[in-house]
């Protein structure tokens, strides 16, 4: 069934938001901010982990990198599209239309909850090449090991920052069933290049993400979205040149 991976990693990120929300109940809210750090330096090794696994290689014993240009560039460029389109108010936005209907005025993490946590689980090449695959070869193995480490990961999130998280299920719906959709117009797209270069930079992505759980809100994540698309157009440019 095309589509079953973008079904069974939405509901696993329902699921382990309705245990984070029994659990974090019952956690004091010292305890809960401790857990979220604690879940933001691990964010922070995971976007630091992927960066360099994509930015150096090993070549005869030699250390080497590369995409610096590429990573300098999509961002910037891409920060410029987020900033414009204010990609990041329109989610706070719709984090409070959501707010509102599930009748939640009195959390006040609720936002914070949902747009952190959406950001989290929606960006990444397991994403991107999960969806492809489901799509063409109804193979939804990728999103199947995708939604196991989003249960852990909601879990932990809607702990310490409350119901919003839970809703981080609507964008990677959306997301992923898009891409499941379009998956045979945008696998050819998707070269070697072109997925290194969008886990390198959405790696960068969730680093962020991960400052952003520490420090408090110093990254407009949001807004800096677009740089995934232009690190993909920049491939496909480079294979022209």
């Amino acid at each position: 069934m095309t589509g079953l991976g973008t079904i069974i990693n939405t509901l696993a990120i329902i699921a382990g938001g309705l245990i984070g929300l029994i659990f974090g109940k019952k956690i004091p809210a010292r305890l809960q901010d401790t857990l979220m750090k604690s879940n933001g330096i691990c964010v922070l090794f995971i976007g630091i982990a992927g960066t360099l696994q994509e930015m150096f290689t090993v070549e005869n014993g030699k250390i080497s990198s590369g995409g610096t240009m590429m990573m300098i560039g999509a961002l910037s460029i891409g920060a410029v599209i987020g900033e414009l389109l204010n990609i990041d108010g329109k989610m706070e936005r719709f984090g409070e239309w959501l707010k509102r209907k599930t009748k939640s005025e009195k959390d006040n993490s609720f936002v914070d909850g949902f747009v952190t946590a959406s950001l989290t689980v929606s960006i990444g090449a397991m994403a991107i090449v999960g969806s492809i695959k489901d799509g063409i070869y109804g193979d939804y193995s990728i999103l199947t090991a995708k939604a196991i480490l989003d249960l852990i990961i909601i879990i932990i999130m809607t702990a310490s920052m409350g119901k919003g998280c839970i809703f981080s299920a609507i964008p990677v719906a959306v997301l992923q069933g898009s891409v499941t959709l379009l998956s045979g117009f945008i696998e050819p797209i998707m070269t070697e290049t072109a997925l290194s270069y969008l886990s390198l930079t959405g790696s960068m992505l969730i680093f962020c993400v991960g400052v952003n759980l520490i420090w408090g809100k110093k990254i407009r994540v949001a807004n800096l979205l677009p740089s995934i698309v232009i690190a993909v157009i920049w491939a496909i440019v480079e294979s022209y040149i």
